[in-house]
């Protein structure tokens, strides 16, 4: 099976349908895709990595969030509530071919492909738990990964495939939030960071390397992790997303798009709009595409740096 066909191949299987006739096609130049409000409702639009050409990609009365590039920059994962609750959806890398994810209707929220493209995971809550689930795409079966505890998710895969990094906090207990890794194989969980103060800690993000790991802290602004216990301030804002060459940040502050450069320290604005609302980017370069995942890589983990 070929991995640029997967995730519509992936649709086929969970809704029961053919493939489609027009397989997607990946961007031939680096993109930034992102919800915005500026159509009045919450929508997903794309542009290029200066900010420029800024298209609506969605177009829908519902309100939609999180986009998520595939491994190969055909599709985009996102979730919805066009159906009446929020869940995942998958569509074209030009906004055709919107599909829902799942059959049943269950609230799902911030899907993450894993670094091979089989595997989505995200954050579940079926009125009893709230939870981090995979979506196994040739089995067409979820897996229950990890508790997460309400204000809490923001799934994202380690590069390797071994691990998957998400804030965490007990149920009864909201006061604060930790960040926490599950290992895929063995369910192990290692705590990264625990705040000595009640904190709010979101959307964590891996870089490219695996040597980083990027997140927001609500009120503080955003702080990387680099295998040892302490966390350093970057910048102001939230939703960090790293750049696919490791080198850059996207993140959010007063409700648009900026660049920040780790060498220069500098950033750059990429969206503006009197009252508009810019957040959650996710950034693709066809110039990076990512390779098979190693095997013998998934013994080297950063719950096992952590412990060294």
């Amino acid at each position: 099976m070929k991995r640029t066909h997967l995730w519509v191949i992936l649709i086929s299987i969970l809704l029961g349908q053919g493939v489609c006739s027009a397989l997607a096609q990946t961007p031939k130049t680096a993109k930034i895709v992102f919800t915005s409000n500026r159509d009045g409702n919450s929508e997903i639009y794309i542009m290029n990595v200066n900010g420029s050409e800024q298209k609506n990609l969605t177009q829908h009365s519902a309100r939609d969030g999180a986009p998520v590039w595939s491994q190969t920059g055909e599709g985009i994962a996102f979730h919805s509530d066009r159906h009446g609750l929020r869940d995942i959806y998958i569509m074209d890398a030009d906004g055709k071919n919107v599909q829902k994810l799942f059959k049943d209707l269950v609230y799902r929220e911030f899907p993450t492909w894993s670094p091979d493209g089989k595997m989505l995971a995200y954050y579940r809550w079926d009125g009893d738990e709230r939870a981090i689930y995979i979506a196994h795409i040739e089995e067409q079966r979820e897996e229950h990964i990890a508790s997460a505890g309400p204000l809490a998710g923001f799934p994202d895969w380690s590069p390797d495939g071994s691990e998957i990094i998400f804030t965490f906090r007990f149920e009864h207990a909201r006061g604060t939030a930790f960040l926490r890794v599950v290992n895929i194989n063995t369910k192990a969980e290692t705590t990264l960071f625990e705040p000595d103060e009640p904190a709010s800690l979101f959307h964590a993000d891996w870089a490219p390397d695996g040597k980083k790991i990027a997140f927001s802290w609500l009120k503080k602004g955003i702080y990387v992790l680099d295998g040892s216990n302490k966390a350093e301030k970057l910048t102001a804002g939230t939703f960090p997303a790293w750049g696919p060459r490791g080198d850059e940040l996207l993140y959010v502050e007063r409700g648009q798009i900026f660049t920040f450069n780790l060498e220069s320290r500098i950033s750059k604005q990429l969206t503006g709009g009197a009252g508009t609302i810019n957040i959650e980017p996710n950034w693709f370069d066809p110039a990076t595409l990512p390779v098979q995942p190693n095997p013998k890589l998934l013994t080297t983990q950063w719950s096992k740096l952590k412990e060294k």
